[in-house]
C-alpha cells in the first residue's frame, strides 16, 4: 500500500522530487519488513509462553535421607559402627519426587499421571543457560517412569491442569470450645513431630461414617505454619487412648515410619534392650495372671466370621488363621486389688493389630476392662462396683463435658458399661529434629548418642476414676 501510494504521487510530482519519494519507498520496504518481522517475533513469543505454560515444573532433585540408615544409626552402639560408613542420604525416584513436593496431590492420581506417559524428565546434564529457546527445551523433556531413579539436579515436569485439581483434604471447621479441646490434647511439638494424647472414642483416621477423626483435625488446627498436615506413623484403637506422634514433615515422617518398622520387625527375645522404640501401655484387667511378670510370644492371626461381615485377631499356634503373625509382649503386674482387678503394665515389643488385648485375654486370661470384642464372656457377668467410701468420691477429678460427643463423665468401673482402660502411657524414641539437625551439620556424627524423648501422657478421666476406687 505504501509503494502503490509514492509511485502515483511520483508520477505527479516534478523529476526533482522523483528521487526524494525513491527514498521514501525504500524507506517504507524497510518499514513494512521491520513490522513484519516484529509481528512474527511477538507471535512466536505468545507461542514460547502458551508452550511453556503446558507444564508445572518442580525444584531440582536433591539429596533425600534414607530412613532405614538413619535409624541404623540410632540404634547401633559405637563399637557396632567401627569400620563401617553410614550413608543417611539415598537416591529418589520420581515418583517418590512428585509426591514428595506435591503432597497435596492424591498418590492415586501421581500414579495415573505416570501410567497414562504424562510426566517428564529434564536431565542435568542437558541443562544449558536460559537463552535456549523452548522448542530446544521441549527436544529435550523426556517420559519418565514412576521407579526411575533420579540424579541430583533433575527436575519433574507435570502437566500444568493439576494445579486446578481440588485439594483432597477437606478442612473441618470447629467451634472455639472444639479448638481449644483439639490444642489441650497436644503433649509435645518440634520442628520435625507433634505428639498429642489422644481421648477415648476418637478415631485416629477417617472412615465410612466418621465425621471429624484425629488426623483430619490435627491436619487443621495443629499444623500451624507448615504447609504440610502432620502425617500418621502409627495408629490407636477408638477406644483406647494416650500418646499418637505424627510426623510434621515427609522427611520426619518417613524415619518415623522406619522406627516403628525397626520395632516390629527387629523385635527379639534375647535383644530386648537394643528396641529403638519402647511403649509402655497401662491396663485394667479382669483378674490376676499366675506370674507376676513375664514375656508372651504367641503369634496372632485374622479370623473372618459372620460369612465375612466381621473379623477378629486370635492367637494362632496351629497355622490355621489368615496371615498370621510374630507378636511379643512383656508384662509386669503392677498392682491387684481385692475386688478382683490388677493394673497391669504392657510393653509390645511388635507391633500387631489388638495385640495387647488379645494377649491379655487368651494368654493370660485376664481380659481387659471395657474390652467387649475379646472379653465378651467376662463382661457378661459385669457388676458395676459400688464406691467404699463416699467421701473420696468427692476428690476424685471430674472433668467437663467434652466435644465431639466423647463421654468424659463415665466409662469408670463403677459404670454398667466401662470404656476400655488401656492407655499408652509412656514412649520413648529418639529425638528426630535433633538427628536431622546434626545431619545437616555433618554426615559423620554419632547419631547414637543423641538424647531421646521421653513422653508421658496422663490418663483419661475414665481410668482416673477407676484407680482412685480401686485405691491404686
Amino acid at each position: 500500500m505504501f509503494e502503490a501510494l509514492l509511485v502515483r504521487r511520483a508520477s505527479v510530482h516534478s523529476p526533482i522530487t522523483q528521487s526524494t519519494s525513491k527514498l521514501c519507498a525504500n524507506l517504507s520496504l524497510q518499514l513494512c519488513t521491520w513490522y513484519n518481522t516484529a509481528a512474527a517475533a511477538s507471535k512466536e513469543e505468545k507461542q514460547k509462553k502458551t508452550e511453556k505454560g503446558r507444564w508445572l515444573i518442580l525444584p531440582p532433585v536433591s539429596s533425600s535421607i534414607d530412613a532405614v540408615s538413619v535409624v541404623k544409626a540410632l540404634s547401633s552402639r559405637p563399637s557396632d559402627l567401627k569400620g563401617e560408613t553410614t550413608n543417611t542420604t539415598t537416591s529418589t525416584t520420581a515418583l517418590k519426587w512428585v509426591l514428595r513436593c506435591c503432597p497435596h496431590l492424591p498418590r492415586s492420581l501421581v500414579q495415573k499421571l505416570f501410567r497414562l506417559r504424562q510426566v517428564r524428565r529434564e536431565s542435568c546434564d542437558s541443562m544449558s543457560s536460559l537463552d535456549i529457546g523452548n522448542h530446544a527445551q521441549e527436544h529435550r523433556l523426556k517420559r519418565v517412569t514412576a521407579k526411575e531413579v533420579m540424579n541430583l539436579g533433575d527436575r519433574i515436569f507435570l502437566p500444568i491442569t493439576v494445579q486446578e485439581l481440588p485439594s483432597e483434604t477437606q478442612e473441618h471447621y470447629c467451634n472455639e470450645d472444639e479448638i481449644s479441646y483439639i490444642c489441650s490434647l497436644e503433649l509435645y511439638k518440634d520442628p520435625a513431630i507433634i505428639a498429642v494424647n489422644k481421648p477415648h472414642g476418637m478415631p485416629v483416621q477417617g472412615g465410612i461414617g466418621i465425621k471429624k477423626s484425629l488426623d483430619e483435625l490435627a491436619a487443621t488446627y495443629l499444623r500451624y505454619d507448615y504447609s504440610e498436615p502432620p502425617r500418621l506413623v502409627h495408629r490407636l484403637d477408638r477406644d483406647s487412648s494416650g500418646i499418637l506422634v505424627m510426623g510434621r514433615t515427609q522427611t520426619s515422617a518417613t524415619i518415623l515410619h522406619s522406627i516403628f518398622r525397626e520395632k516390629t520387625f527387629g523385635a527379639s527375645i534375647n535383644d530386648n534392650d537394643k528396641m529403638i522404640l519402647q511403649r509402655r501401655y497401662w491396663a485394667l484387667v479382669i483378674g490376676t495372671p499366675k506370674r507376676a511378670n513375664g514375656l508372651i510370644s504367641a503369634p496372632l492371626g485374622k479370623v473372618v466370621l459372620d460369612d465375612g461381615k466381621s473379623e477378629r485377631m486370635t492367637v494362632d499356634t496351629n497355622g490355621n488363621a489368615i496371615s498370621s503373625q510374630h507378636a511379643v509382649t512383656k508384662y509386669q503386674v503392677m498392682k491387684s486389688s481385692a475386688h478382683g482387678y490388677t493394673w497391669l503394665e504392657l510393653c509390645p515389643l511388635t507391633g500387631r493389630k489388638h495385640q495387647l488385648r488379645v494377649h491379655c485375654a487368651e494368654v493370660l486370661g485376664t481380659p481387659i476392662v471395657g474390652d467387649y470384642k475379646y472379653g465378651w464372656q467376662a463382661h457378661r457377668k459385669w457388676k458395676p462396683l459400688s464406691w467404699s467410701n463416699p467421701q473420696k468420691n468427692k476428690k476424685l477429678p471430674r472433668s467437663k463435658e467434652s466435644p465431639f460427643g466423647l463421654d468424659s463423665e463415665g466409662g469408670s468401673i463403677a459404670e454398667k458399661q466401662p470404656h476400655l482402660h488401656l492407655h499408652c502411657r509412656q514412649m520413648i524414641f529418639p529425638n528426630i529434629a535433633l538427628a536431622l539437625q546434626h545431619l545437616q551439620s555433618s554426615s559423620n556424627c554419632d547419631l547414637s548418642e543423641l538424647e531421646s524423648l521421653n513422653l508421658v501422657a496422663p490418663l483419661p478421666p475414665h481410668m482416673q476414676r477407676s484407680w482412685g476406687i480401686l485405691c491404686f
